[in-house]
């Protein structure tokens, strides 16, 4: 039986396992991560992209398994072949589409799909960033996500916080601005769990509400970062109950944006099952 999962809109983890190795399909199935992306592009080489298609598409189509797929982007001669085989297959929750740059690339791929599949944009490159916010804006996309690694290559950008910040937030307005769930930012390369935390939070800090994820171990630190605090639930909770005590009467200008953040704490511990200290 599958494990509940958090849903995509919220999701925090993002496990990407290499789609070349269905070896390794059923642990990240059942692993702590929110949501398991298997991928079909960077992670398998050109001569293999064939095999490891076939092989998602199999797994997908086997019994109660489900999972994103990462396919090829729009400009290379493997999206076709990505899309109509992904096209229907029962256990596709959604396609994570690599380099995204244009508005045309996310709708063309969500109407092979058929129109209902969410795609996730994953933004790789400098021209990516600066048409984020017709991305964000196009039919068919469900949430932003930061290849950061090719983007750091694409434009020569260094792997400092402050030399990241840019882009992060570029995803960040524009997702706001496309009406989408907060974005997802990219991997920490480190195997090191403590700057996997320290990095989480620059994550949380800049507003993205996710992270993708390269190895299981890494789901629960990622999960627990970016989900808030016990002591912040329990000022929602105080708050609120306060809030409803007084009759629900707006006292002065902080009020509001207090309140529309205790809402949002209140209703993220819920769903990831966070108590107040």
């Amino acid at each position: 039986m599958a494990r509940s999962r958090v849903g995509p809109d919220d999701a925090r983890s993002w496990l990407l396992v290499d789609g070349a190795r269905p070896e390794l399909f059923d642990a990240a199935h059942g692993s702590r991560a929110d949501q398991v992306v298997l991928d079909i592009e960077d992670a398998v080489d050109p001569a293999r992209k064939d095999e490891a298609r076939t092989g998602v598409v199999q797994w997908l189509s086997d019994g109660d398994r489900s999972a994103w797929v990462r396919i090829n982007d729009h400009e290379t001669p493997f999206w076709e072949d990505d899309v109509a085989a992904l096209s229907g297959v029962p256990g596709l929750l959604g396609v994570v589409l690599a380099k995204a740059e244009a508005a045309e690339h996310v709708t063309e791929t969500f109407d092979r799909l058929g129109g209902s599949t969410p795609v996730l944009a994953l933004v790789e490159s400098a021209l990516g960033i600066e048409e984020s916010v017709g991305i964000a804006r196009a039919r068919g996309t469900f949430r932003l996500a930061f290849g950061s690694g090719d983007y750091r290559r694409d434009t020569g950008t260094g792997a400092d916080d402050l030399a990241m910040a840019y882009p992060r937030s570029r995803l960040v307005v524009a997702s706001r601005i496309g009406g989408l769930p907060g974005p997802i930012d990219g991997p920490t390369v480190s195997a090191s769990l403590p700057v996997l935390r320290e990095q989480s939070a620059v994550t949380v800090s800049l507003g993205l509400t996710g992270k993708l994820c390269l190895d299981p171990d890494e789901a629960p630190v990622v999960n627990e970062v970016i989900s808030p605090a016990p002591s912040d639930v329990a000022w929602a909770q105080d708050f609120l109950a306060d809030f409803e005590a007084r009759g629900q009467v707006i006292r002065d200008g902080s009020d509001r944006p207090r309140l529309a953040r205790a809402r949002r704490i209140e209703r993220l511990a819920r769903t990831f099952g966070v108590r107040p200290a």
